[in-house]
């Protein structure tokens, strides 16, 4: 399974595993991958917290961090602000139809409101330049060896920022079109996302959209295959289209190292590959997830409709708390692409990589038989 980008950084395997769980990044690389830490829902103090942890328990093996700085984004939100100031603006801006809209939908289901004494959720976090800037400077005080921008191309002197310090860049593309856009800014590693995947997701299908890519990236640019990765065969099927290796996701939340909770691993584990939607419910961008009695709500004749970008996680994300402490079945959701259907039991972060490795040598032989 050995491919260039192996030796590039210094993996095993060229299998790239995104999560937000530091248990996991930090186990994928011991397992020979290459951990990719979500920044987004951290603070800049957690941040630091969550990256010594994993500079302690990665055993010298190499990670990346994945920042969320989106090129299309609310005016308002755009140009120099402090974090606070910025946040209190873009709060004014959500309409009361909207909120109303959201207590209308938690009181059909029983939810109650955070006790006084909770912990207050975070809104706005990493979804603006502002507050991702701050996310960027506590990585980059850290040994990771790839930067990661997971909406749009990465802003060009972060990439100058990243490359000074010998940190390559990556960056999520859903068309051709973007992946060019990356690559003109100075991105290292392209990401080809297809639709099935979990989270932000164009509308190509993964075997259509890896070779586009690709070939349009040339022989100097590496690729990454990602959406719906879940079996070595996949793998095998990405590196024959000349892919450098995959990026991988959904398959991490349910491993024995992940922080989620019973419930979502109980309905991880139940759901197949039809039980997931494309929503703009969580943050006013098409993003892949648990089809549940939220999301439908959201899609209700009664319903105001979807905020831009930062605003509808603003918007949701006090509910978002309140469903998760409420642990209410029918509205508690998640993340996650279409391989969900094959994710049917709770096996370790190395059980995952070994099968993987071990599916993908099978595949080859297969095909080396043919001959």
């Amino acid at each position: 399974m050995r491919t260039p980008i192996c030796d590039e950084f210094g993996i095993e395997f060229p299998i790239f595993a995104f999560s937000h769980c530091r248990d996991v990044v930090a186990a994928v690389s011991r397992a020979g991958g290459y951990g990719v830490l979500g920044a987004l829902y951290f603070t800049p103090d957690e941040l630091e917290m969550e990256l010594a942890w994993i500079d302690e328990h990665v055993d010298g093996r190499p990670y990346g961090v994945d920042l969320v700085m989106p090129s299309t984004l609310l005016d308002a939100a755009r140009g120099e602000h402090e974090a606070s100031q910025l946040e209190a603006d873009l709060e004014a801006m959500i309409p009361a139809e909207n909120r109303e809209f959201v207590e209308k939908v938690l009181a059909e289901h029983g939810v109650p409101p955070l006790p006084a004494d909770a912990p207050a959720p975070h809104h706005l976090l990493g979804w603006t330049d502002t507050t991702a800037r701050s996310q960027l400077d506590v990585a980059l005080a850290h040994p990771v060896s790839l930067l990661v921008n997971a909406l749009g191309p990465p802003p060009a002197d972060v990439v100058e920022q990243a490359h000074e310090r010998g940190i390559k860049v990556a960056a999520l593309a859903s068309t051709p079109r973007h992946a060019l856009k990356h690559k003109a800014n100075g991105v290292d590693v392209i990401v080809a996302q297809g639709t099935e995947a979990g989270g932000h997701t164009g509308e190509i299908s993964s075997v259509v959209l890896w070779p586009d890519v690709i070939e349009a990236m040339g022989p100097d640019t590496p690729v990454l295959a990602a959406g719906g990765i879940g079996r070595g065969s996949q793998i095998a099927a990405a590196l024959a289209m000349g892919a450098a290796g995959v990026w991988t996701g959904s398959i991490w939340l349910t491993v024995t190292e992940s922080d989620m909770s019973p419930l979502i691993v109980e309905k991880l584990l139940e759901a197949g590959s039809g039980d997931t939607v494309r929503s703009r419910v969580l943050t006013g961008k098409p993003a892949r997830q648990l089809r549940t009695e939220w999301t439908d709500a959201f899609e209700r004749p009664d319903s105001p409709g979807y905020l831009p970008m930062p605003l509808q996680f603003m918007l949701v994300s006090d509910a978002f708390a309140r469903i998760s402490r409420s642990g209410n079945r029918e509205l508690t959701g998640m993340a996650v692409g279409q391989v969900v259907g094959t994710m049917n039991e709770v096996r370790t972060v190395r059980q995952v990589v070994q099968q993987l490795v071990e599916e993908y040598v099978e595949a080859v032989e297969r095909i080396q038989k043919l001959g």
